[in-house]
């Protein structure tokens, strides 16, 4: 069997990739924390420094001008 990549969340592990096993199939495994996700995520902190940006511009509901620059 192949290695299978995963994502510890909510006390869940949930794979990155598909898994080639049936439903509820019980498996033994060894977490092993892999450094490169630690660097895949850094990129997440700009990312909300961006959407804190524009929730914090004063404008409430950008939905009520949706159709403002439609012909």
């Amino acid at each position: 069997m192949k290695t299978i990549h995963a994502v510890y969340e909510s006390g869940v592990f949930r794979p990155l990739e598909r898994v080639d096993l049936p439903e509820r199939t019980e498996v033994e495994f060894e977490p092993r924390p892999v450094a490169q996700l630690a660097d895949q995520n850094s990129h997440l902190e700009g990312i909300y420094a961006v959407l804190c940006e524009r929730y914090e511009s004063g404008e409430h509901d950008v939905a009520a001008r949706h159709h403002e620059h439609q012909p």
